[in-house]
């Protein structure tokens, strides 16, 4: 790889984002591709805030983002893909799986939750590219809903600047070595991700 690429992703505890991290971060090493991931969990393992910063392409380098410094932003929740919008670089690809789970301040009235066209608003301001994924286009296969994670990765390397790091082959197989036991739904979920249509 000839250049650095730098991923920012954020979510929440149970949505799978430090499986998105830990599995890019393998293929790029398999393929030699210099990778460092720095996981941050919240003090709740289920709801809390969850947030990574996956870097590509340099041996030495250290964990922390600068502002506007991602190259991919990914969001797995709407409120806290607000928290991403200020890492991502003019030109840079912004992707939001638009999930809704609100927290507990919002419910008590304390937070106005955003709307969809908020979020869009704050990438289009940071210059961003904004890729939608709706939750309802998350398919089943054999009956059993995918994992949104996994559909995520395979919707990350069709639509982004992850394209020229890993390939599809490289994620499945990343996948299958971490996964074995779930590996032939979650290489589903991943080709289903990679094959979907996405609104930009």
């Amino acid at each position: 790889m000839g250049k650095r690429f730098d991923l920012y992703i954020v979510g929440l505890g149970g949505q799978g984002v430090l499986t998105i991290g830990d599995l890019l971060a393998n293929a790029a090493l398999e393929k030699g591709i210099p990778a460092t991931f720095y996981p941050t969990k919240g003090m709740s393992q289920r709801g809390g805030f969850v947030q990574g910063q996956l870097r590509f392409g340099a041996e030495h380098i250290g964990p922390s983002l600068p502002p506007r410094g991602a190259d991919l932003v990914v969001a797995m929740e709407r409120s806290e893909a607000l928290k991403g919008v200020r890492f991502i670089k003019e030109g840079g690809d912004f992707l939001l799986y638009d999930d809704v789970w609100p927290t507990a301040a919002m419910l008590t009235g304390k937070a106005a939750y955003p709307t969809a066209d908020a979020v869009a608003e704050a990438v289009r301001r940071a210059g961003a590219r904004l890729i939608r994924l709706n939750k309802d286009a998350l398919p089943a296969v054999d009956g059993k809903p995918v994992r949104a994670n996994m559909f995520i990765l395979g919707a990350l390397v069709k639509n982004t600047g992850l394209a020229g790091l890993v390939t599809l082959d490289e994620l499945q197989e990343a996948n299958r070595a971490f996964f074995p036991k779930g590996a032939e739904l979650n290489d589903a979920a991943i080709r289903a991700g990679y094959e979907a249509g996405v609104e930009v």
